[in-house]
């Protein structure tokens, strides 16, 4: 299973050609942390951004955190935050993937290689 980082859904609203060419590309959908959905909405300027951006989670299943995935944030916060200035949002998206046992599709890698048993994956360039 994949899960995509708000990253990989903001080329994927812009239109971005590789990420629409790689998500074409997947024998099965990839599905959506509800937060990251979250983090899209806050981006909105307009009712026009936040109909374009609803219409897109449409299209995916949206998972959300856990109480398990809340407790092993919570646990790891303090030490990520210090190492890696993990943000909250950035760690629950990554605990809710460890939690369905999913690759977090994303470009910050190396923010998210903080949070335990994290698989992630940069799925273009």
């Amino acid at each position: 299973m994949l899960l995509l980082d708000t990253d990989i859904l903001t080329d994927i609203q812009r239109q971005y050609p590789p990420a629409l060419f790689w998500i074409s590309s997947l024998a099965e959908s990839p599905v959506l942390p509800g937060i990251a959905v979250l983090e899209l909405l806050w981006g909105c300027r307009d009712k026009v951004e936040t109909r374009r951006v609803r219409q897109l989670a449409h299209s995916f299943t949206i998972y959300w955190p856990t109480h398990q995935d809340c407790v092993r944030a919570l646990t790891i916060y303090p030490r990520v935050v210090l190492s890696h200035r993990v943000g909250i949002t950035d760690l629950l998206i990554g605990e809710c993937a460890v939690g369905l046992g999913a690759t977090l599709c994303t470009f910050n890698v190396r923010h998210f290689q903080a949070i335990p048993n994290l698989t992630t994956h940069q799925p273009y360039r």
